[in-house]
C-alpha cells in the first residue's frame, strides 16, 4: 500500500493560540504527529510514503530530510490554496495502483486503521473506501449518504434525516481517481468536499468504513484531547 499526507497548512489557529511548534511537528507521546502517522504507515505495509509541505515551513522540510525511513519518501515542497490542490500536487508522484490519503492533523487509533487498510487491500470491488465515523468533532463536518450496503451515496454540507457519517478525513482509493481530480482543477473546482461529490457524480464506486472516533488537531485545546484518545484514557 501506499500513503500520501498533506500537511501543507500553515497551522494559523494553533500559532494564534500560543502553539509554538508548526502543527506536523506537534508532539504526541513524544512522537510528532507526522512521524506518528509515518511510523503506522510503516507497519501498515508501506511501499512509499508522500508527503506535501509548504514553501513556509522550514522547520518541518528539516525533520523530513533528517528521517532515514526504510521505505521510498516522495516529498513536494509547494505551497498550495486548498487541500484539493495539495492533492493534486500530490498525484504527480504518488505510485499508481492502490493508496491511502489523510491530512497530517487526522488522528485516529492505529488498531482500527490497520484495521480499515486491511479492508481495502482485500476489496476488489470498490474505487475507493472511505474511513467515516459516528463521532461528529469537525467545525464544518462533512456529512456521507450511504445506502444499506456501506456504498457512498452523496457528500453533505448539511446534516440531513437518518444521518449516521460524517468523513473522517482518510480516503483510500486508487489511481482511477486521478482524472476526475485533475478535471476538478481545470473546471476552477477547489475544496476537497468539491472533488468527493465529483467522483460520486463521476461514478466512482465508494464504500465506506466505520471507524468509532478520528478527531482533528486544529486547536491547542486538541492536543490534549488527542492524547487521552490515542491512550484510551
Amino acid at each position: 500500500m501506499n500513503y500520501a499526507i498533506i500537511a501543507a497548512g500553515e497551522g494559523s489557529r494553533l500559532v494564534s493560540e500560543g502553539v509554538a511548534k508548526p502543527k506536523p511537528l506537534v508532539e504526541l507521546n513524544g512522537e510528532p504527529m507526522v512521524l506518528r502517522l509515518m511510523n503506522i504507515f510503516r507497519r501498515c505495509n508501506a511501499e512509499s510514503i508522500s508527503i506535501i509541505i509548504n514553501e513556509q515551513m522550514t522547520e518541518v522540510r528539516e525533520f523530513i530530510a533528517s528521517l532515514e525511513l526504510d521505505v521510498p519518501l516522495n516529498v513536494v515542497v509547494r505551497s498550495t490554496p486548498s487541500s484539493m490542490h495539495s492533492f493534486a500536487e500530490l498525484s504527480r508522484v504518488i505510485p499508481r495502483g492502490k493508496f491511502c490519503l489523510t491530512t497530517v492533523d487526522t488522528i485516529f487509533r492505529e488498531n482500527d486503521f490497520a484495521g480499515y487498510i486491511k479492508a481495502f487491500e482485500a476489496d476488489n470491488e470498490h474505487d475507493g473506501l472511505w474511513a467515516v465515523t459516528p463521532f461528529i468533532d469537525d467545525e464544518k463536518p462533512l456529512y456521507v449518504e450511504v445506502d444499506g450496503k456501506m456504498n457512498v451515496t452523496a457528500f453533505r454540507d448539511e446534516r440531513f434525516e437518518g444521518v449516521k457519517y460524517v468523513s473522517g478525513g482518510v480516503y483510500a482509493m486508487t489511481d482511477a481517481a486521478f482524472p476526475v481530480l485533475h478535471d476538478c482543477l481545470e473546471r476552477g473546482i477547489s475544496r476537497m468536499r468539491n472533488f468527493q461529490r465529483a467522483l460520486i457524480d463521476a461514478r466512482f464506486n465508494i464504500a465506506a468504513y466505520s471507524i468509532d472516533k478520528i478527531i482533528d488537531v486544529d486547536h491547542a485545546s486538541d492536543i490534549a484531547t488527542a492524547h487521552r484518545f490515542i491512550n484510551n484514557a
